[in-house]
């Protein structure tokens, strides 16, 4: 008995499955596109983006020149947005935004995008083309819509891909440390703060500038020390010059006074650098690095864009909202016209109607008339002939 009752429901929940198959292929074949639009926003109301996608994609010939044709165009981006395909999603986007530029949907469509453009970026070791795009677009965005609701979280990201770039330079020109090329690693250095002196990885950049240097210098042969230390000694100054109070200095002081002997000059620190030397001493857990200052301000701008997507989640329901009650009442006009217009071909075809009954009875009569006379003088022929 059980095993009997498993199998029922076993087919019943196929037959159920064939009926929304069934269901779902039919909105393909009708060549109502109302319909079909229908269907499409039922699925997608209903979390089946896959589907809804591929009803929407459908209609896209089929709603051109109809007041459904921006609609259909921006709830097929925003399935494949919210299903997840965000490449996909994207060229909707910038497909949907180069034919209705001034759309209603316009500035969502145009976040939305940005946010598939973020969705399609990757961490800083890997290629940063992707995050150039996404920030390219972002800045057009922000000088377009000052007063945008999404303009927040658009400056948290670019805070996020400015920061991964930097990153990016520096962690690059580093590695060549890490291997011991110190004279690659310099020129490298040196060459990110040439392309972006504002690098918020420059006291790092400066101190490994310093230490690549040295050891240049260090690893050179006898010849070549002077001069090489002469480099380092210019990169120290650079360096203490900026970043006077960090804990790194102590090394390069006893670099520095070490290139001193080796090039000849008197050995030791001024009455400036034994000043900041000491103050370094008494502030020493004080002064943050630079490294820990650039893992707060990324701590800040992940919780600037959590903080942000949060407000624009708030926003996109209250939008949801506002546009399902527009669509209802643009639907309703569009049922109401439907039904005005069906009224009017039934008036008209009630008037034709009458019309011709009116003249097939005026005919119908004319003819029994006609028949009548033709009756009456077939008679009176008839008697004529009879009295002859």
């Amino acid at each position: 008995m059980k095993k009997v009752k498993v199998f029922a429901l076993t087919v019943l929940a196929l037959v159920s499955l064939a009926g929304c198959k069934s269901y779902y292929e039919s909105l393909f074949r009708t060549n109502d596109i109302y319909e079909r639009f229908k269907g499409a926003k039922d699925y997608y109301n209903r979390g089946k983006y896959h589907k809804s996608a591929a009803l929407f994609e459908s209609m896209i010939l089929l709603s051109q020149g109809t007041e459904l044709e921006d609609s259909v165009q921006y709830f097929n981006a925003m399935s494949n947005y919210r299903y997840g395909d965000y490449i996909t999603a994207e060229q909707n986007f910038a497909k949907f935004l180069e034919v209705f530029p001034r759309s209603s949907f316009a500035e969502e469509a145009k976040f939305l995008r940005i946010k598939c453009l973020y969705e399609g970026t990757y961490r800083w070791e890997l290629d940063q083309v992707p995050t150039q795009k996404a920030m390219a677009t972002i800045a057009e965005f922000m000088y377009d819509n000052p007063q945008s609701q999404y303009y927040n979280i658009c400056k948290a990201m670019m805070e996020e891909f400015s920061e991964r770039l930097d990153r990016k330079a520096y962690e690059s020109a580093k590695m060549y440390y890490t291997m011991d090329d110190y004279k690659a690693a310099h020129y490298a250095l040196k060459g990110v703060l040439r392309d972006n002196a504002d690098n918020r990885y420059r006291e790092q950049i400066l101190y490994y500038t310093a230490m690549s240097s040295y050891k240049y210098a260090l690893n050179s042969v006898k010849e070549k020390q002077k001069e090489r230390y002469m480099t380092f000694i210019d990169d120290y100054y650079n360096f203490i010059g900026e970043f006077p109070t960090v804990s790194e200095r102590r090394q390069l002081d006893n670099m520095f006074i070490r290139a001193q002997k080796s090039v000849g000059l008197k050995a030791g620190l001024d009455s400036a650098q034994v000043a900041a030397a000491a103050e370094l001493a008494k502030s020493e857990g004080v002064t943050p690095r630079t490294s820990q200052k650039i893992k707060q301000d990324r701590r800040n701008t992940r919780r600037a864009i959590k903080e942000a997507k949060k407000a624009v989640q708030e926003a996109e329901s209250r939008n949801e909202v506002a546009r399902r009650l527009e669509e209802e009442k643009n639907l309703n006009q569009r049922r109401a016209e439907r039904k005005r217009e069906r009224d009017e071909r039934k008036e008209a075809l009630r008037i034709y109607k009458e019309a011709k009954a009116k003249q097939d009875a005026e005919k119908k009569a004319k003819e029994e008339a006609e028949k009548t006379t033709k009756d009456k003088k077939s008679k009176k022929d008839k008697k004529k002939k009879s009295k002859d």
